[in-house]
């Protein structure tokens, strides 16, 4: 008799996403547990889950990404743990990797990474920065921990090896100019505090050479220009990002 397949549970922090939320909640069908952390969405994303049999949900004041992911990793009852963003999706072939991992006889890595596939609106963005882009989806709870200083692009510590997966998550990041301009200006306010409590103050530099170099990086270096128009709207609002946390740690500081 093979080794009996080790159970997962997936794990998801919302608010307002109800475009995303219930084809994620299919996509994870596979796990063996969902919870869902909701941050008092005011849309119909409570509504859906709700229709969902065998979602567990919880809702609970945001206060950063770090103490959310950090209180819904918790609240996970098996060790290994998927976590992805609403609009993250697993394709079929990274599934039956991830169920391979779970099947495994052999000793496995305490975290994987996932490599990730942007999409501007239905097409793919092949560069513009994100043609590298990777982030630890696939974990023990029992080896890992958040970094509590991270409070935005939260960083997962991790006790033991780390792996990359060979196939790619989907990212639907962008679906609107005007969202995704909002999703990097909260961003960049949320690293500005983050920023501030290391001592860091906004000089007036700041606003015209880190924005550009952000911009001229992703666009130039990182061949944004070979996407296009999606290139260029994509270089400007990550630009317009850093841009916003400067100004928003200049409000801090005084």
């Amino acid at each position: 008799m093979g080794k009996k397949r080790e159970k997962v549970s997936a794990l998801l922090i919302t608010y307002n996403e109800e475009q995303n939320i219930g084809e994620v909640l299919e996509n994870l069908g596979f796990a063996d547990e969902i919870i869902v952390v909701d941050s008092f969405s005011t849309d119909k994303t409570i509504d859906i889950i709700k229709k969902n049999k065998g979602i567990q949900l919880i809702q609970r004041e945001f206060k950063n990404y770090t103490d959310q992911k950090q209180f819904a990793l918790q609240q996970a009852n098996n060790d290994w743990i998927l976590f992805l963003d609403a609009d993250e999706r697993i394709p079929e072939p990274l599934k039956n990797e991830i169920l391979g991992v779970l099947n495994s006889e052999k000793e496995t890595a305490s975290a994987y990474y996932f490599l990730r596939i942007f999409m501007f609106r239905d097409q793919v963005l092949r560069f513009s920065g994100w043609q590298t882009d990777k982030n630890y989806r696939f974990f023990r709870k029992s080896k890992v921990r958040f970094a509590q200083e991270k409070i935005v692009h939260e960083t997962l510590i991790v006790d033991g090896p780390s792996k990359t997966l060979k196939n790619k998550l989907i990212h639907y990041s962008y679906n609107d100019y005007e969202s995704y301009k909002s999703k990097m200006v909260k961003y960049g306010q949320m690293k500005a505090h983050e920023e501030f409590k290391k001592g860091k103050r906004a000089r007036w530099y700041h606003f015209l050479i880190r924005p550009t170099y952000k911009f001229l990086n992703h666009y130039v270096l990182r061949l944004g220009i070979l996407d296009g128009k999606k290139g260029i709207i994509i270089c400007y609002l990550n630009a317009l990002g850093v841009w916003s946390r400067y100004k928003e740690l200049k409000k801090l500081t005084g």
